[in-house]
């Protein structure tokens, strides 16, 4: 299983693959390849699904160069690159801080 480590430098180096959910999210809230690399750079996880349907994952909070945060799905599994599951940028009405659901 990769670590907190390895997922921010994929994430860093544009070593992702996106589920096909994912692809539609990215494309439909206007999210760069690039913004991704720079919220992956700094991403903390903020909560872990070690039971995930296929695999185990995390909620990670990123933030862009500009200050957008961004929320990552991202599969901890043995895989070439990092898999990301889904991902968005939170809104201040469900999230404390971006990090915490109300």
């Amino acid at each position: 299983m990769k670590t907190l480590e390895e997922i921010q430098r994929q994430l860093s180096l544009g070593e992702f693959d996106f589920s096909r959910h994912a692809l539609k999210r990215v494309v439909e809230r206007n999210i760069s390849e690039l913004e991704i690399k720079e919220a992956g750079r700094n991403a903390k996880i903020i909560e872990d699904y070690p039971d995930d349907k296929y695999t185990p994952s995390c909620l990670l909070l990123g933030f862009t160069e500009t200050g957008r945060p961004l929320h990552i799905q991202a599969s901890f599994g043995d895989t070439e690159f990092v898999k990301i599951i889904t991902l968005y940028e939170p809104g201040e009405d469900e999230w404390i801080d971006y990090s915490k659901r109300r």
